[in-house]
């Protein structure tokens, strides 16, 4: 502590003139002025929390409670093999949407949309939309016209979101829940009524669902706060008794994503393990999201065989790969050096094994020093590579990632060769390619998985 003679020193609103005391009066005073300090800190903590935990609660009671809506027999929800499944980021927001995010996602600071803020690299086709599900932007197209974007907080958007996924073809999502951030209560309900969207919009369409759990940012000591969510949502929401919630080997699947990686995770592989455990004794099948390399404990993947014994108590294990090769050499490389052998080892000790394929990667307005187009999607061809490979790999399923994710120009659902106009700003386009070309694509490869077409090198994309 230092204190400066002839200063005002003033805690809780009271003030001292330290001129003319002794220090050691000064270090007196000081010390008892810090003790009421740390104690009024300590109690607006406790306060703030239980503030907190109440405004929790009423989002929990507003936002979760069991399916009563209309449901349609599609696509077999009783197992995870034969399945096509997407990721579903479900988190864009625009202002006045009502979940009080601003621009989030949009934008690097939530504000209106500019050149100095857009965060995503792709652009999405809203024209299907209705005139309540569009907000315009302050960007315009070449022809001046506003672009629009749309909110995940929106249920019409969802609902069309999951008709698309009928109409070509694809089997369901695995919905991202980034639990880091749920000790929000704002947070909270954004995750919780998208995840009620998505399960209205899996039982509508005839399509399967199921909850994902990113780890991501999760600080150490957390791993509880998953297990109390899934808990929440089983009680709450009673997705055991859900006709559209995925299951696996008999039992509801829970996937959790991050697990293994060498990134520096604050959470251990041991409080993993504590989380397996638990799914697998409340009842679920457990897929595990991993490094592309775990089966060698090198490259993006920790070093630590206490790795594979966790991976052992999984039902499946779906390594993530995005960005771990650009090319289609690269993607054959990775099939026959990676997939052919993660299978094996797989199969040997009883577990399921779901690749993932997607179908470019850029995040140049998200970070501007990467470069745009970072991994061409090659007019669809890079994606249809993938699944082509991963098939003749004998996979069995396959995870696209992503449905929606526009940031890092992953998205497979309708985009637009229409982009905004600025400075200093890029998109990812078409290519001239319809604004559904990778719905399709997509869809060919469910048919592909299950054997109804054979595999090739070129997408038969007549066969629509």
């Amino acid at each position: 502590m230092r204190l400066i003679a002839g200063s005002r020193f003033s805690i809780l609103g009271r003030s001292e003139t330290f001129l003319s005391k002794p220090p050691h009066v000064i270090l007196l005073f000081a010390m008892k002025r810090t003790q009421i300090c740390i104690a009024a800190v300590f109690s607006f903590l406790a306060l703030s929390l239980s503030v907190l935990a109440d405004e929790r609660d009423e989002v929990l009671t507003a936002t979760l409670s069991p399916y009563a809506g209309a449901v349609l027999k599609g696509v077999d929800t009783s197992t995870l093999t034969s399945k096509v499944m997407c990721g579903y980021q479900g988190w864009f927001n625009t202002e006045k949407d009502g979940a009080r995010f601003g621009w989030k996602h949009w934008t690097t600071d939530g504000r209106q949309p500019g050149a100095g803020n857009i965060r995503v690299d792709m652009w999405p086709d809203v024209s299907e939309l209705g005139p309540d599900e569009r907000v315009a932007t302050t960007l315009r197209f070449a022809n001046g016209a506003p672009a629009e974007l749309f909110s995940s907080f929106r249920r019409e958007t969802v609902l069309r979101h999951f008709r698309w996924m009928r109409e070509y073809g694809i089997d369901g999502v695995f919905v991202q829940r980034f639990i880091a951030n749920l000790r929000d209560p704002r947070a909270l309900r954004h995750d919780n009524v998208v995840l009620s969207h998505c399960r209205e919009g899996a039982n509508t369409e005839g399509r399967a669902y199921a909850v994902m759990y990113d780890l991501s940012g999760l600080g150490a000591g957390r791993i509880a706060e998953v297990q109390a969510d899934w808990r929440e949502l089983r009680t709450r929401m009673r997705l055991n008794d859900d006709a559209a919630y995925l299951r696996h080997r008999g039992k509801p699947l829970v996937a959790v994503w991050g697990i293994g990686f060498n990134d520096k995770r604050a959470y251990t592989l041991g409080e993993c393990r504590e989380l397996v455990e638990f799914l697998k004794q409340d009842g679920c099948a457990v897929m595990l999201g991993v490094p592309a390399y775990w089966r060698e404990l090198n490259r993006d993947a920790a070093s630590d065989p206490a790795l594979l014994e966790l991976l052992q108590l999984a039902d499946v294990i779906s390594p993530w790969t995005v960005g771990r090769y650009a090319d289609e050499a690269g993607v054959r490389h990775h099939a026959e050096k990676v997939i052919t052998p993660d299978i094996q080892w797989c199969r040997e000790h009883n577990l399921d094994y779901l690749p993932v394929v997607f179908p470019g990667f850029s995040w140049h307005n998200m970070n501007r020093k990467s470069k745009l187009d970072a991994i061409p999607r090659q007019g669809g061809q890079f994606l249809w590579s993938q699944m082509t490979a991963a098939v003749k790999a004998s996979a069995n399923m396959l995870y696209v990632a992503m449905f929606d994710e526009v940031d890092e120009a992953t998205a497979i659902f309708k985009c637009s060769d229409e982009v905004p106009q600025g400075e200093g700003i890029g998109f990812v386009g078409m290519g001239g390619m319809p604004s559904d070309h990778y719905l399709t694509l997509t869809g060919l490869g469910a048919r592909m998985l299950r054997h109804e077409i054979e595999p090739s090198d070129q997408p038969p994309l007549k066969s629509r």
